[in-house]
């Protein structure tokens, strides 16, 4: 059991931990509106392309975006079967019980 737990720490790890990255953050917050292109991120965000590519790529990886291919470009999404309602939760959750200003959290 405790090896279960242990494997279950190291996944929990890595999925707190994407969302750590400031750049990550502020995509997938920007992906809550509606999906974009690399460029259409990188102009929104004022960030290099590499950088938000970079980024993309480990929200890939767990699952916390999805893409999908239209022509020559790639549309970044969110993932709306987990992240989505994730996120509704946590902003709920954040309003109801954090109780801490935006000046405390700095």
């Amino acid at each position: 059991m405790r090896k279960i737990a242990y494997e279950l720490e190291g996944h929990q790890k890595l999925f707190f931990g994407t969302l750590t990255n400031e750049n990550r953050f502020r995509i997938v917050n920007l992906l809550l509106e509606g999906p974009r292109t690399v460029s259409q991120i990188s102009d929104e965000l004022k960030t290099n392309q590499t950088t938000i590519s970079h980024n993309l790529r480990e929200l890939l990886k767990c699952g916390f975006v999805t893409n999908s291919e239209d022509g020559k470009f790639r549309i970044y999404s969110i993932n709306k079967e987990t992240i989505h309602p994730l996120l509704n939760l946590m902003n709920k959750h954040i309003k109801k019980y954090c109780r801490c200003t935006i000046h405390e959290i700095k």
